[in-house]
């Protein structure tokens, strides 16, 4: 290894403590790009902000929180996680710093598109994904980490999603197929990953503090659930509104619950660290549900399901897959504090909130969802901010 100019670098580095692992940058990213996605959308919503983008309101908004946020805690995961499933060195330095600057060049440059060009704006967007997709693989291939080339095919369908998506615009004016795949690709990794850490985490919390029954290992019904879902998910892109989309929406929304229940969640009430995890995957399938009726009935607005999904399962998985590991890689206790305990609290109303938004009611009431979900995120931002951007003095050597 010391023969390797590149690993050696890496394991030495002493830079910049934010560009030391990727969950920093990413995480930090990730959290005030989701506070300023909303902050900036709702007064445009209400007419009140014009802002330079070729995108309407609507498609930025929903753009942004995909592939600006969603991508960018993504990155943070992966460029965390590859390391412990490889046994290779974390990617940090300048090839770090450059792939945050690359994510945040795609947030600019689609902020001020319609000056610079849609077609400019989309090709440095999709470029950030390409390249992430790049590095993963070939950190996975080179730690011979076959595995976890799953990882990579819902990357590529994520790539594919946001080039649909600029596509549309630039044809059409405005985006439809590129949004449902790119949400399925979302929802298909957090059912994935969720998956593997949810039971994970609650085995070893459980093994530790409360003996008893414990979450059932992965077996054959998990990957029928996956191999379910991609084939609703598969549907509900082509044709959401058919009534055998609607069926099978509503069936795999079963079978996610039935899997939720077998992971022993109603256990682990006295660990907010683990809880959140079984709260936010709760979510997937009360969005299978919510668009599997919305197919049936129009007192269902699909609107409902897309928020179960996107506010609920995924703003509060990555909330929580965010604070852990931060916690974890730096190095303090694996404990919700008062603070982080909020932060979920303000999630779930925000996600809650948001939800009950979509059958109907007073505009404060998605206001009310906004203003919650921005408080979550700053309170991250204030909350661990200060030490994803300062140094651990035993960092390098620990991890080398």
């Amino acid at each position: 290894m010391d023969d390797n100019p590149a690993l050696r670098r890496r394991r030495d580095y002493a830079g910049p403590a934010l560009f030391s692992y990727g969950f920093r940058p990413f995480f930090l990213g990730a959290a005030i790009w989701a506070a300023l996605d909303i902050l900036i959308w709702l007064p445009q919503f209400l007419g009140l902000l014009q802002v330079p983008t070729h995108l309407t309101p609507l498609d930025w908004h929903v753009h942004e929180m995909l592939f600006g946020y969603v991508a960018a805690s993504i990155a943070g995961f992966l460029l965390t996680a590859i390391p412990n499933w490889t046994g290779r060195l974390p990617v940090n330095g300048a090839p770090l710093a450059g792939l945050a600057l690359l994510w945040l060049a795609g947030r600019l440059g689609l902020l001020v598109s319609a000056s610079i060009g849609a077609a400019v704006a989309a090709a440095i967007d999709v470029l950030f994904l390409v390249v992430l997709a790049a590095v993963a693989a070939r950190e996975i291939v080179a730690g011979r980490n076959w595995r976890n080339l799953r990882v990579l095919f819902v990357l590529v369908l994520l790539i594919t999603g946001n080039v649909v998506f600029h596509a549309e615009v630039l044809l059409s004016g405005a985006a439809d197929y590129g949004v449902r795949l790119s949400i399925a690709a979302v929802i298909l990794l957090v059912s994935l990953i969720g998956g593997r850490i949810i039971p994970s985490f609650t085995n070893n919390w459980l093994a530790r503090n409360n003996p008893g029954r414990l979450p059932v290992p992965f077996s054959r019904y998990d990957a029928a659930t996956l191999a379910a879902s991609v084939l609703a998910l598969a549907s509900w892109i082509g044709w959401p509104g058919a009534g055998a989309t609607g069926a099978l929406l509503m069936v795999v929304g079963a079978m996610h619950a039935a899997r939720l229940a077998r992971w022993a969640g109603d256990r682990t009430l006295a660990d907010r660290l683990v809880l959140v995890l079984h709260v936010a995957y709760a979510f997937i399938p009360v969005g299978f549900v919510l668009l599997g009726a919305a197919a049936f009935s129009a007192a269902v607005p699909a609107t409902a399901g897309i928020h179960a999904w996107t506010a609920g399962g995924i703003g509060l998985m990555t909330l929580a897959v965010m604070t852990r590991a931060s916690l974890g890689h730096l190095r303090q206790p694996l404990a919700a504090s008062p603070g982080t305990q909020a932060i979920y609290v303000l999630a779930l109303i925000a996600a809650l909130t948001r939800i009950a938004a979509a059958f109907g009611g007073p505009p404060d009431l998605l206001l009310f969802a906004g203003a919650a979900w921005i408080a979550a995120f700053a309170g991250f931002v204030v909350a661990y901010g200060p030490a994803l951007v300062s140094r651990l003095p035993s960092w390098t050597k620990a991890k080398a």
